[in-house]
């Protein structure tokens, strides 16, 4: 089971929720296969840190090189975003 949920997918982007009420324990390292560019819906004080990085802003635009370990830092509110995939 997910700690989130796909509200929209397409070939080119998802729309992807995170409840405000997940267990912080839930938002684990991984890696994709895919780059990925990560657009927040909003705004939110929920972070993102990538591999040997410090957890940094969600607010701007975040590119992700596929295969790069990667996690959320739960903050308040639910979270929402758009990943659009990269070739």
């Amino acid at each position: 089971m997910t700690p989130y949920t796909d509200i929209e997918i397409t070939d080119k982007y998802i729309i992807r929720e995170f409840n405000e009420n997940i267990d912080p324990i839930e938002l684990l390292w991984h890696r994709d296969d895919e780059d990925r560019v990560i657009e927040i819906l909003g705004e939110t004080d929920w972070q993102i840190q990538l591999d040997n990085q410090l957890p940094t802003s969600m607010n701007v635009p975040i590119s992700i090189p596929k295969h790069m370990w990667h996690r959320a830092i739960k903050g308040t509110g639910c979270l929402q975003l758009k990943i659009h995939k990269t070739c």
